[in-house]
């Protein structure tokens, strides 16, 4: 307990799975969160639960595509708080993508727009916000997909493929400007939250496997470790990157998949 005592996190798509996590946990750790996503009545929820459990947070709707959107929650995370020390890009979208010869152009640009351009300005604006205070951490969520490929995503595994590399560049630039805020990727594999159980059902309904059971079975045994994640595995590392434990740790990625990525 108290890991994160005094810190100011501000985590994108919290309003479930593992941004509710993870808002969850720095909370618990003596955080002060702002628990922004696109679903105000999710965010107020999730918001409201950790403030009836001792924790303080606030609640807001936000839209990670639109820089507006990320002024308004940095402005708001400073007036309820104070200074921003943490920021999470965790807001993303995993449609089932066809595969890339039937691929429109507007569902790739979808895609990269909220798992790219979100992480994009999410970073710009906590640069903007922590350069002038004490030290901070951006922590950008990727994928197993950012490391290794997989058929018919290839807008997922772009979009997570460039947050990593994207993640390191926003590394250097800080640590070369003098700034003490580190970035790094994180990289979960396939976690037990809604967002899979809608993938699930997508994935049946496009044949790809037969019903959803069957398809929960088939992505479990990718994972050595015998089991999918949980939004609290996620948190844990999260918890890592955003304490002082990893003060020597930047343009790193930390990845926690059970062991899909060993094979």
């Amino acid at each position: 307990m108290g890991r994160l005592q005094g810190k100011v996190a501000l985590v994108t798509g919290a309003g479930s799975g593992i941004g509710e996590g993870i808002a969850a946990a720095y909370a618990s750790e003596g955080a002060c969160v702002v628990v922004a996503d696109l679903d105000a009545a999710a965010a107020a929820r999730v918001a409201a639960t950790i403030v009836a459990q001792g924790g303080k947070a606030v609640g807001l709707a936000q839209d990670v595509t639109r820089e507006q959107d990320w002024d308004a929650a940095v402005a708001r995370a400073q007036a309820e708080f104070g200074d921003l020390s943490v920021l999470v890009n965790n807001a993303g979208i995993a449609p089932c993508a066809d595969p890339i010869e039937t691929l429109s152009l507007a569902d790739w640009r979808r895609t990269l727009a909220v798992n790219l351009d979100g992480v994009f300005l999410g970073t710009r604006a906590g640069i903007r916000a922590m350069r002038a205070g004490a030290a901070g951490s951006i922590i950008n969520i990727s994928s197993v997909y950012g490391l290794v490929g997989t058929t018919r995503a290839p807008d997922y595994v772009a979009a997570k493929g460039a947050v990593r590399l994207f993640s390191k560049a926003a590394a250097l630039e800080c640590a070369e400007a003098g700034y003490r805020i580190r970035v790094n990727s994180l990289h979960p594999g396939f976690i037990d939250t809604p967002m899979l159980e809608r993938g699930l059902e997508q994935m049946s309904g496009k044949g790809i496997v037969p019903d959803p059971v069957t398809g929960r079975a088939a992505i479990t045994s990718l994972h050595p470790i015998g089991r999918l994640g949980t939004p609290t595995d996620i948190a844990a590392a999260a918890v890592y990157l955003a304490s002082d434990e990893s003060a020597f740790m930047t343009g790193a990625e930390l990845v926690v998949d059970g062991g899909y990525t060993a094979r």
